[in-house]
C-alpha cells in the first residue's frame, strides 16, 4: 500500500529566525515510523528570515543538497568553498570526511525559501566536495545522480534525483520497478493520488513493486527520488 506523508504531519521547528518542516525525523520531531526512507534522511522545508540562517556546524558521510525555491542563500564552507545561490538553482556539498559549513539568508529584505535535503552515501569517508548549477527549463529535469549520469550535480550513490514539472491535466506515473523504491515530494500545485488530494508539502512512498499516479488538477511540480534497494559499497 502506498504510504502518503500527509505535510500536516510533519514535524516544526519555529524560532526567531526559522520555520521549518521535517519529512523525516529531525532535531526535536522523533518518529519512529519516519526514520527515512532508503538512503534519502531528510527533507527540510526552511524558510529563514532575512540576515538570518545557519552558523558553521559539521556534517561527515553525507550529500546535501539545497533547492532554494525562493530568495538567496549564501554559503561558506571550511573547505574554502564561498558561494551564493538564487532560487532556480540547486547546490550540492559531499560532506566526506567532515566539513563544517554555514547558510545564511543573503538578503536583507527577503525570505529564503529552500529544500534541504540529505542523503546517505554508499561509502563512507574520502575528500568534501562542493557544486552549484542552475536547473534548466523543461519538464524533466535530472537534478542529481551518480557519475555518469549527466545530472547536474553527483551523487555518492545511485539515487537518482528529477525535478518534474506538470501542466494541468497530465498525469504523472509512480513506478517503483525491481531493484527500486521511490519517493515523491511535492513542490507545487494540486493533484489526486490514492483516491486523495495533495500538494505542495505532501510525500508519496512506494516500496519496490508498488505504482500509482499522479492526477494533476493545476499546473504544479513534483521532485521524483529513485533510489535501489540495496545500496553498493562504493569507492568515493
Amino acid at each position: 500500500m502506498i504510504l502518503i506523508h500527509d505535510k500536516a504531519t510533519r514535524g516544526h521547528t519555529r524560532t526567531g529566525w526559522l520555520d521549518s518542516h521535517h519529512t523525516f525525523s529531525f532535531g526535536s520531531f522523533s518518529d519512529p515510523a519516519r526514520m527515512g526512507f532508503g538512503n534519502l534522511r531528510v527533507i527540510n522545508e526552511d524558510h529563514l528570515i532575512p540576515n538570518s540562517g545557519f552558523p558553521m556546524h559539521r556534517h561527515e558521510d553525507m550529500d546535501i543538497l539545497t533547492l532554494v525555491l525562493g530568495g538567496r542563500i549564501r554559503h561558506e564552507d571550511s573547505a574554502g568553498n564561498r558561494a551564493e545561490i538564487g532560487a532556480g538553482e540547486i547546490q550540492h556539498m559531499y560532506a566526506g570526511d567532515g566539513v563544517e559549513h554555514s547558510e545564511w539568508n543573503a538578503s536583507d529584505s527577503e525570505t529564503a525559501h529552500v529544500l534541504q535535503i540529505w542523503l546517505i552515501p554508499d561509502a563512507t569517508g574520502g575528500a568534501s566536495s562542493y557544486d552549484q548549477a542552475e536547473v534548466p527549463e523543461g519538464g524533466d529535469v535530472l537534478l542529481a545522480g551518480p557519475e555518469g549520469s549527466g545530472a547536474l550535480v553527483r551523487l555518492h550513490s545511485d539515487t537518482t534525483l528529477r525535478l518534474l514539472r506538470v501542466g494541468e491535466g497530465e498525469t504523472t506515473e509512480l513506478v517503483a520497478r525491481e531493484g527500486e523504491q521511490v519517493f515523491a515530494q511535492i513542490i507545487d500545485g494540486l493533484a489526486h493520488a490514492e483516491g486523495e488530494r495533495v500538494s505542495a508539502g505532501d510525500g508519496l512512498q512506494l516500496a519496490m513493486g508498488e505504482e500509482t499516479r499522479l492526477d494533476w488538477n493545476t499546473e504544479g511540480s513534483v521532485l521524483l527520488f529513485t533510489m535501489p534497494t540495496r545500496r553498493r559499497a562504493r569507492v568515493n
